[in-house]
């Protein structure tokens, strides 16, 4: 299955940093751009992840909220968190389900048969939940367009 934009992004439950069960309809009436993202502290996804910290007072503004996604464990992500001061969500996709039903897995990761992990992508979803920007890219070295990303905000306002 893949999400596209004009489509209302399907719900889904993950753990947070906490432990705590969170689901993406609890963000209906903020903007949400759900950044997925291969992997918790290494070089490419910490400058992603701390380049949307940097952009948080921008994304405010705009009634933006971030919630980053990986495959990676709650505590790693957790640690992650902590390390970088990240604060907004980010929300463990163990189970793969999340990955999968954006269609944004990458399987035999890096080359390495059977490691998976999400794409680098970004979804944008307005105050109702559809899909008004997508960007996924296959390789996972290339960062998003943190101005375009920007601009897609302001469109919503």
């Amino acid at each position: 299955m893949s999400v596209n934009v004009g489509e209302k992004a399907p719900d889904f439950e993950a753990l947070d940093t906490k432990l705590k069960t969170r689901k993406l309809s609890e963000y209906k009436g903020s903007n949400v751009v759900l950044a997925f993202f291969p992997g918790a502290f290494t070089g490419v996804c910490t400058k992603e992840l701390c380049s949307f910290r940097d952009s948080m007072a921008n994304f405010n503004k705009l009634n933006g909220k971030v919630v980053g996604i990986s495959v990676d464990a709650p505590f790693s992500q957790a640690e992650f968190a902590k390390v970088n001061k990240l604060e907004f969500d980010l929300l463990s996709d163990g189970d793969r389900k999340i990955s999968t039903m954006y269609d944004v897995l990458h399987h035999d990761f890096v080359g390495a048969k059977g490691l998976t992990a999400s794409k680098r992508s970004v979804f944008i979803l307005d105050k109702d939940g559809v899909v008004r920007y997508k960007w996924v890219s296959e390789d996972p070295g290339k960062e998003p367009d943190y101005k375009k990303i920007e601009e897609e905000l302001k469109k919503l306002n």
